[in-house]
């Protein structure tokens, strides 16, 4: 393992699983997939609250300016109905707007569905965090995180997480490294560490 330890809030946003009338799916999904995908050490964070934007903002602030997060991801209420207010709350706590990750986001779920056009998935910037918004099944967090690949393996549409390490280097977050054959890690030539 190399790079330093970072720590990754997972947010499940849903008025039912919090409220226990149904399993929550979003973190198990997120939590799945960090395991496969990083080969830096991190820890994790975990909330489990309503669809209510005071809450989520609280919750968003409460995971980087008191829990130390570098990284923040949310799973559920980027839809269009009157409850799915995610991205208000998330655009709300941020000092800057990453809109291309919400961009990449809705060009991979158009591989598969057309209803990702209604989605409002976006990230921004906190302090020393990146925060962003996942749609809310397992399945579908893995293909925004790590693309559209074909029957051999070759990458298609590349995903998000892709950005993501280089994304914290430049805000000051700890370095991290993926393992390559889940989502290879960009990053320009000058900001590579070497290996080990």
């Amino acid at each position: 393992m190399s790079g330093d330890l970072i720590r990754i809030g997972l947010v499940s946003i849903s008025d039912r699983a919090s409220g226990g009338v149904y399993e929550d799916k979003g973190i198990p999904g997120l939590r799945d997939w960090l395991k496969v995908a990083l080969s830096s050490p991190w820890e994790e964070e975990v909330r489990l609250i309503p669809d209510d934007q005071p809450a989520i903002e609280k919750t968003l602030i409460e995971l980087v300016d008191v829990a130390g997060c570098n990284l923040v991801l949310t799973t559920g209420g980027t839809g269009p109905a009157l409850r799915d207010v995610t991205p208000e709350a998330t655009l709300a706590v941020a000092d800057k707007e990453m809109p291309g990750f919400g961009e990449q986001m809705r060009q991979i779920s158009l591989h598969f569905v057309p209803t990702a056009a209604l989605s409002r998935q976006t990230a921004v910037i906190r302090k020393q965090a990146l925060i962003m918004n996942l749609p809310g099944q397992p399945r579908s967090i893995k293909e925004t995180l790590e693309g559209v690949k074909d029957a051999d393996g070759k990458q298609l549409v590349p995903g998000i997480f892709a950005a993501v390490p280089y994304c914290l280097d430049l805000i000051g977050a700890p370095y991290i490294e993926t393992h390559d054959e889940v989502v290879v890690a960009w990053r320009p030539k000058h900001a590579v560490r070497p290996k080990g």
